[in-house]
């Protein structure tokens, strides 16, 4: 077993599942409780999670020195890094130069945590999210690796089998980063990969236990994280599961009739379709706030879903909740709450339901190669990822009906370029967003002085990072000139090229 002490960073779960991913187990423990659940655990390794917090701030988070008395192999990621750089002899500041996303790392000095690396591996990319840094390591160890802004972002104490490195490599935009965890994980700390659990039966089993032969309803909205959940529901509970869409006028053109056809044609669901379009937008009227948003519909949804479950005298509610939603809207005990997600944060405290989540401690990509055992067709799998709130959080400002309407025509033109340039399948997702920023336009030789449409294309693969995706020119060039010539409200048309962090991947 690896220990991991979480310090409140929005991967620390992501560190497990990769650890997991390995054939090994690991158990999540809080820095005041650390040695003595250490002593509990008997752990073969622990890892020092990343952090929103500074080692020298009054919110410092800290750990009993004792643990790295213990003979037991540690490595300390960003912020655990800067712990290790505090408590060991070295010293952490302030950095000139902040780095969030993307940087260069080069390897300087071989060590056990780069063990067998070669030639090619000495440059490589990784993804950072820091503010401050360490200036000296600690005492007994020896810089091992450095980024063009951090000279210390890798040391190694080969010794006492200490490690710290600034970047992090439980995340999918990090080269090498599973090879590096593997290296800790079975080399360094010795442990033995087991074979992987059967996560299908596992779902199955939970669900049995959790609902019964009681009555349940599941919210359905037609991505492959609700999608995937109704089904195994339904598989186990049969006759009893009943699924409710509810159509919040929110969603993109098409999309009501492409799931009514998915869900009875295709996967035999018993599916109802609820008609909330007047509900959901009296309901955001005149509301701007982002956050205000997604609890406002998060309420909706709820309130919807009580009514019509009283109907059919069910009491509990399955949802398809992930992680990555868990930890944005709710975060852990030292972590930031960075967005509340309609599905968790969002829910009022007060309602009729029993919440049934079978997913809650899975990633998309897990829950996509779920749906190909499941063998789901391969437009459900791909799918682009698709924000419960749909898209209000796509409209900066208030949303009304005109402004949709300009979204929706824009965003259908971005899919179906992307479509036809066949990119479709190698993008995370890509969407327009109203920005709500007037510009001026000139056409016809008059002056015009209309809306600004972004778009953003993303390639992920577990929602916790993401880069922009280099779409060929000729395919912005087309979807720009099509926008600003089909949607005549548009007079401008940009590209958002920011990766996450530290950006998110929606704009609000």
């Amino acid at each position: 077993m690896i220990v991991i002490i979480d310090f409140g960073s929005q991967t620390t779960h992501l560190i497990g599942r990769r650890i997991r991913d390995l054939g090994v187990k690991s158990e999540i423990i809080l820095p005041q409780d650390a040695f003595k659940s250490i002593k509990k655990f008997s752990p073969r390794g622990i890892i020092l999670s990343g952090g929103p917090a500074s080692v020298f701030g009054k919110d410092a988070l800290l750990v009993d020195k004792a643990i790295f008395e213990l003979g037991i192999p540690v490595l300390g990621i960003c912020y655990g890094l800067e712990v290790l750089g505090q408590m060991l002899g070295g010293k952490v500041a302030p950095g000139e130069k902040k780095e969030y996303g993307p940087t260069s790392f080069s390897l300087k000095k071989e060590c056990s945590l780069f063990a067998n690396w070669g030639k090619n591996k000495k440059d490589f990319k990784v993804w950072m999210s820091h503010f401050d840094q360490v200036i000296e390591p600690p005492k007994g160890s020896v810089v091992v690796g450095s980024t063009p802004a951090v000279k210390i972002a890798a040391f190694a104490d080969e010794k006492k089998k200490i490690y710290g490195i600034m970047f992090h490599p439980e995340v999918h935009h990090t080269q090498y980063g599973q090879e590096i965890l593997n290296n800790f994980v079975v080399k360094i700390c010795g442990e033995n990969p087991l074979l992987g659990t059967k996560k299908i039966e596992e779902i199955k089993q939970y669900l049995k236990k959790e609902i019964g032969n009681s009555k349940a309803v599941c919210a359905l909205s037609g991505g492959i994280d609700s999608s995937v959940t109704a089904y195994l529901t339904h598989q186990v509970i049969g006759k009893n599961l009943t699924c409710f869409y509810v159509d919040t006028g929110l969603m993109r053109i098409g999309e009501t009739e492409e799931i009514k056809n998915t869900f009875r044609n295709k996967l035999k669901l018993p599916l109802v379709v609820i008609d909330g379009k007047k509900d959901f937008l009296k309901a955001l009227k005149e509301i701007t706030e982002p956050e205000e948003k997604r609890k406002i519909i998060g309420e909706a949804f709820i309130r919807v879903f009580e009514r019509e479950a009283k109907k059919i005298g069910a009491k509990i509610l399955v949802q398809g909740t992930i992680y990555p939603d868990v930890i944005e809207s709710q975060g852990t005990k030292h972590s930031h709450k960075i967005k509340t997600h309609h599905n968790v944060g969002g829910i009022p405290e007060k309602h009729g339901f029993k919440l049934v989540e079978p997913l809650r401690m899975f990633y998309k990509d897990e829950v996509r190669k779920i749906a190909q055992e499941l063998n789901f067709p391969k437009e459900m799998v791909t799918r682009h990822v698709f924000p419960g709130p749909g898209l209000a959080v796509r409209l900066i400002g208030e949303v009304t009906e005109k402004k949709l309407d300009i979204l929706k025509r824009a965003d259908a033109i971005v899919i179906e370029e992307i479509k036809k340039a066949g990119l479709y399948d190698q993008i995370w997702m890509a969407f327009a967003v109203y920005t709500g920023i007037k510009t001026t336009g000139v056409t016809g030789d008059e002056r015009k002085y209309g809306e600004t449409i972004a778009i953003r294309a993303i390639e992920s693969k577990d929602t916790m990072t993401s880069d922009w995706v280099r779409l060929p020119y000729d395919v912005l060039a087309r979807i720009s000139e099509r926008i600003v010539t089909e949607v005549f409200e548009v007079v401008r048309v940009v590209y958002d090229i920011t990766t996450k962090p530290p950006a998110t991947m929606e704009w609000e």
